[in-house]
């Protein structure tokens, strides 16, 4: 059984993802107090870690890759596991192996790296050392849902918040692996064509990553600065 997931994700009204385009808060109103808001609720959804995808994680790791040479050969398909000492865990989704983390932790939450079968020995040696746990989706890092399975049975969780960017939740929402969506809707625009939203799926032409899906609202409220918090129940779509 994978673990129960929550796509949690701040945006403009328009559905966009970065804070530096939108507008500016109204008079009176805190940019602090509505950032402010994600974390508060991220803590009060009490889940067990967080997934993101590979430019976040980079961008959250801030490690840099190392020259190992004569890195041994590792098995393809057998989970590592380090020492997560109780901490909850930071997942990044990451087929090719390109996150480099320079520790076991970000943000103090245990490192586990996602990857696929034609990554180097070299990076699971690197990461390895640094203490990083790491699990394979597959051959080429795509069995997210595997994935997810063995996330759970491995560490035990039950309960993880997806916060990565629009492609990643994306392939999340395709393989029908979303079970719920919260989302603080920011009092702002972004405006700009074309920039990455919370969904932005990059499959097949045609494909409709929600197809047989539906959503039910489950909880509406509004938040100090006009910030409002919705969440919604992903359901089988009726027929």
């Amino acid at each position: 059984m994978r673990p129960y997931i929550i796509c949690h994700m701040g945006t403009s009204i328009d559905g966009r993802l970065h804070p530096s385009r939108f507008t500016s808060a109204a008079a009176g109103v805190s940019p602090a107090v509505l950032r402010g808001h994600y974390e508060k609720i991220h803590e009060t959804l009490d889940a067990d870690g967080w997934i993101v995808g590979r430019k976040t994680m980079s961008e959250m790791a801030k490690g840099t890759e190392r020259h190992i040479a004569d890195a041994p050969k590792l098995p393809r398909g057998a989970s590592h596991v380090g020492n997560r000492n109780g901490r909850k865990l930071a997942i990044g989704i990451d087929p090719s192996g390109r996150v480099h983390f320079g520790k076991d932790n970000v943000g103090g939450d245990h490192a586990v790296a996602v990857l696929g079968g034609e990554v180097s020995d070299a990076h699971l040696t690197e990461l390895r050392e640094d203490g990083v746990s790491y699990i394979f989706a597959g051959p080429t890092g795509d069995d997210l849902g595997g994935a997810m399975e063995r996330i759970a049975s491995t560490f035990g969780v039950k309960r993880l918040l997806l916060e990565g960017g629009g492609s990643i939740n994306g392939a999340f929402l395709k393989l029908k692996l979303i079970d719920e969506f919260s989302t603080l809707i920011f009092p702002a625009v972004d405006g700009v064509a074309g920039t990455q939203s919370i969904v932005d799926y990059h499959g097949r032409e045609g494909d409709r990553p929600g197809a047989g899906q539906a959503l039910r609202l489950t909880h509406l409220e509004a938040l100090e600065g006009g910030m409002v918090w919705l969440r919604h129940a992903v359901e089988r779509a009726p027929g």
